[in-house]
């Protein structure tokens, strides 16, 4: 099972990552906090404090993945080529 899908760019998510250290990926509905958080470390080799989970009115899950203060989100965009 893919556990994360894709990282989104919108305005918002580019905001979350200059002032919180934020990005936003969309997951699969199934996916727990625990398995996006060890997914994506295990993939990005990088350390994330939190994990926050939401199902938009599109019904499409969301994380929102805050990274540890070593690890810039700007790095990890970068790598994704959203910037």
């Amino acid at each position: 099972m893919q556990i994360t899908k894709n990282p989104l760019s919108t305005e918002k998510s580019i905001r979350l990552m200059e002032s919180q250290n934020m990005l936003i990926f969309e997951v699969d509905k199934s996916a727990t906090k625990d398995a996006i958080k060890k997914d994506l470390e295990d993939f990005f080799k990088v350390k994330i404090r939190t994990v926050r989970t939401r199902i938009g009115p599109d019904a499409k899950k969301r994380a929102y993945v805050k990274f540890s203060r070593d690890t810039p989100a700007i790095d990890v965009a970068t790598k994704l080529g959203l910037i």
